[in-house]
C-alpha cells in the first residue's frame, strides 16, 4: 500500500525503501502523553499566564506553528481567494486537521486556531453572519483534538484575526469590529488555552480587540504587523514602525496601559523577518522592564504589488529563505529577548523543524 502523498515527514523519521514513515526518533519534549494536556491545561487556568508551567524547552524558547494557509496549500486542500485557509473548512476539514499534525510533528508547542479567514472579508457577510460562528468553532475543535493527541504538550492559540483586511488599517470600523470579535472569541472560547490577536495593523484595532478578552480567564498575546517597505532615507538596522505609522514606543505605550488582561506577550507577526530585529530591539526598550514577553513570527512573503489585497491574491515566496536562513534570524531575535518564535505565511514545517533543533533540549 502507497503511504499517504504530501505528508510532511520529519528528519528524524526512519523511512521505508518506498518513503513511507515507518519509525523515527523519540521526541526531545517532555512525553507525558494526553494526561499533560490536562495538566498543562489546568495551569493556564489556574495562574492565568500560559508561560508558568514547566517549560519544555531548555533553551526557554516557546515555538509557534508555520503558515496555516500556505500549509494547506501545500498539502492540496481546496484553497483559493477570497476564502484563504476558510475554504478547507468549508469542503473539507480533514486537511486543517493534516495541517496542524504536520506542525505538531515538526516540533511546534503552540498551534494556532484555523480562525483567521474565518471573518467577512475573506467569508463575505453573508456567510460570516450564518456560519462564522460555527466554523471558527470547528476549527478550535480541530486544532484542540490535535494538541490533545499529541505525546507531549501542545497549547492551543485562539486566532483574532484581522477583520477587514490585512495590513489594512485604514479599513477598520471601530463600530462593526467588537460584535465580529464577541462571534469569534465565544465560538472557540471553550477549546482554547490563550488568546492570539494577530497581524494588529492600529493600535485603534490593538485597544478594541483587548477589549474583547479583557474578561477572558485565558492569557493573552498581541501580534503587530510592521511595515515592509522603508523610507528612501530610513536606517534599515533601526527603523520600524507598525502599519498605521505608530511607532513601536507608542505601540508599547498603549500595551502597558491595557486595563484589563493586558498581553503577557507582544509579537511581531506577517511581516519580512528584515524588518523584526528592529521591532524587538525598540519594543524590549520601551518595555522598560515590564513584565510582558516578546516574540517574533514573519512571513516569507515576496514583496507586494502596488493595490495589493489580502483576499485577492496568492503571493509567491521567497526562494532565499530556506529554514537554515530562518533560523539564524531567529537566532538573533533571541539574542535580543524574544522568547517566543515561530513562522506566519509560508513558514512550513521543515521550518519548524529546524527551530526545535536550535532551540529544543536534544
Amino acid at each position: 500500500m502507497p503511504c499517504r502523498a504530501r505528508e510532511y515527514v520529519p528528519s528524524t523519521a526512519v523511512t521505508s525503501p518506498d518513503g513511507c514513515v515507518v519509525g523515527g526518533k523519540a521526541s526531545s519534549l517532555r512525553p507525558p502523553t494526553i494526561s499533560g494536556q490536562a495538566e498543562l491545561r489546568g495551569k493556564v487556568l489556574e495562574t492565568g499566564r500560559f508561560g508558568l508551567y514547566d517549560h519544555p524547552m531548555a533553551s526557554g524558547i516557546t515555538v509557534l506553528d508555520g503558515g496555516m494557509g500556505k500549509e494547506l496549500l501545500r498539502i492540496g486542500a481546496p484553497f483559493q481567494q477570497p476564502e484563504w485557509s476558510a475554504l478547507a473548512l468549508l469542503e473539507d476539514p480533514a486537511y486543517v486537521r493534516k495541517a496542524h499534525q504536520n506542525f505538531v510533528d515538526a516540533g511546534a508547542e503552540v498551534i494556532i486556531v484555523n480562525s483567521y479567514a474565518v471573518v467577512p472579508y475573506h467569508l463575505g457577510d453573508e456567510r460570516f453572519e450564518s456560519r462564522g460562528a460555527e466554523l471558527a468553532s470547528l476549527a478550535a475543535e480541530i486544532a484542540r483534538e490535535v494538541a490533545d493527541g499529541a505525546d507531549r504538550p501542545v497549547a492551543v492559540a485562539g486566532s483574532l484575526p484581522p477583520l477587514f483586511g490585512s495590513y489594512e488599517p485604514e479599513n477598520f470600523d471601530p463600530e462593526r469590529a467588537p460584535g465580529m470579535w464577541k462571534t469569534l472569541v465565544e465560538a472557540q472560547a471553550d477549546k482554547v488555552d490563550l488568546w492570539l490577536a494577530e497581524t494588529i495593523s492600529s493600535l485603534d484595532e490593538y485597544r478594541t480587540v483587548a477589549a474583547a478578552v479583557a474578561d477572558r480567564p485565558e492569557p493573552f498575546w498581541a501580534a503587530f504587523t510592521v511595515t515592509d517597505d522603508l523610507p528612501p532615507d530610513a536606517d534599515p538596522a533601526t527603523w520600524a514602525q507598525i502599519r498605521s505609522a505608530e511607532t513601536i514606543a507608542e505601540t508599547a505605550a498603549a500595551v502597558l496601559a491595557t486595563a484589563s488582561n493586558r498581553p503577557e506577550t507582544v509579537l511581531f507577526n506577517c511581516s519580512h523577518p528584515e524588518r523584526l530585529e528592529p521591532a524587538l530591539q525598540q519594543l524590549g526598550a520601551a518595555l522598560d522592564g515590564a513584565p510582558i514577553s516578546i516574540g517574533a513570527y514573519a512571513n516569507a512573503f515576496e514583496p507586494k504589488e502596488e493595490g495589493y489585497a489580502s483576499n485577492g491574491v496568492i503571493l509567491g515566496h521567497r526562494e532565499d529563505l530556506t529554514p537554515a536562513v530562518y533560523t539564524e534570524m531567529a537566532k538573533r531575535w533571541a539574542s535580543l529577548g524574544a522568547t517566543v518564535i515561530g513562522g506566519c505565511c509560508g513558514i512550513r514545517p521543515d521550518h519548524i523543524e529546524a527551530l526545535h533543533r536550535e532551540f529544543g533540549s536534544d
